[in-house]
């Protein structure tokens, strides 16, 4: 775990370089007033505030023993820094967001906030069997259970609307999002069928993490 947490201090270090640079060099261009087509607009600078205070709320994490709404909050900021710079090297919004992306990219980070949740609280376990919980459509057991069962249903709803998204419209983007999202859910349930091993529960966040990234580029 020490040299997990060591490598991960190192890469806040370079995302902290790579960010700064990119608001240093974001505000050159408007202040020189080059700015070409596919220049990072001001969301660049939104980026930048979000990562101080991630640094900011993860030495606070630290320095409580990981309390588990402080590591949601902290994966929250993540997805928001994540979704920033991916508008941010698009130059911007050139649309307005289509109501349907939205709703999906809702549910996307509802789903992966509920997971993060599932997975510090220990609830992770706590739904045994795929796809029901512990083969029950309502657990009626503690709130762990219930914890786990509500992410669960807000990934099927996302399976299921980002689906239906993608045959209403038959936009590659939304298509690239269904895919991933399918894949989610089947790592999910690999993960919970093996006793939740430890690459899949790393390859878990991983697809979380491109599932919210495919849902910020649809809606772009």
């Amino acid at each position: 775990h020490a040299v997990i947490e060591f490598a991960h201090r190192q890469l806040v270090v370079l995302v902290s370089v790579l960010v700064s640079a990119l608001a240093i060099y974001a505000w050159h261009l408007r202040r020189t007033h080059r700015e070409p087509a596919s220049a990072p607009d001001r969301t660049a600078f939104v980026a930048l505030g979000l990562l101080a205070l991630q640094v900011a709320l993860g030495a606070v994490i630290v320095k409580l023993a990981l309390p588990p709404l402080r590591v949601v909050l902290h994966l929250a900021l993540a997805m928001l820094i994540l979704a920033t710079l991916i508008v941010a090297a698009r130059g911007g919004l050139a649309r307005r967001p289509h109501a349907r992306a939205l709703v999906a990219s809702g549910l996307g980070f509802a789903a992966v906030l509920l997971g993060a949740l599932t997975a510090n609280t220990g609830a992770a376990s706590a739904c045994l069997g795929f796809p029901l919980c512990n083969g029950q459509v309502v657990p009626d057991g503690n709130y762990l259970q219930h914890i786990h069962w509500t992410h669960r249903l807000l990934a099927y709803t996302l399976l299921g609307y980002t689906l239906w998204w993608a045959v209403r419209t038959k936009q590659p983007a939304a298509w690239r999002v269904a895919g991933l999202v399918t894949l989610q859910v089947a790592v999910a349930a690999a993960m919970v069928l093996l006793a939740l091993p430890q690459p899949l529960q790393a390859l878990h966040v991983a697809v979380g993490a491109a599932v919210w990234a495919g849902l910020v580029i649809a809606a772009l």
